[in-house]
């Protein structure tokens, strides 16, 4: 059976929150609110095969020439299976489609988005995203994330 991509679904946020979450524990993710993964439930995308959710990707626009793909999760029994490059060309798609022109990650794995034609950006060409939520961040401003960033 074949994972099928979709929009979250209120009922799919508390499964979004236990996958990101479990990255963010390990380190390698900033953890979610069930606050905040309500409040941007509309930018989220899953993956879903029955009932497991086997990944999920936000494409949250944050200007209006620029978008950010966040909270890029699939779950570790699935991974090397490409759903995480679906999810990235699924929110590719949809910044196209709202007239996004870049987009950009902040990300732990540069060589995965690399792959998807992201190049390395410095973080003071994101200035929205910097002041408006990285200011907030217990790890600011040495996070350790890299900045990429590819045109749409």
């Amino acid at each position: 059976m074949e994972a099928t991509l979709r929009k979250a679904r209120v009922s799919d946020i508390p499964r979004i929150q236990r996958l990101v979450n479990h990255f963010a524990e390990a380190g390698e993710m900033l953890p979610r609110s069930l606050n905040d993964l309500y409040e941007n439930m509309r930018d989220f995308l899953v993956l879903e095969q029955g009932e497991d959710l086997l990944g999920c990707a936000a494409c949250h626009v944050t200007w209006d020439d620029l978008a950010e793909i966040k909270s890029l999760a699939v779950a570790p029994e699935s991974q090397g299976q490409g759903l995480g490059g679906r999810l990235v060309q699924a929110c590719l798609q949809e910044a196209a489609a709202l007239g996004i022109t870049r987009v950009f990650v902040l990300t732990f794995r540069p060589e995965f988005f690399g792959r998807f034609g992201f190049r390395q950006v410095d973080k003071s060409e994101l200035p929205h995203k910097i002041w408006t939520e990285c200011i907030n961040c217990p790890k600011f401003p040495d996070c350790g994330e890299v900045a990429m960033e590819r045109k749409v």
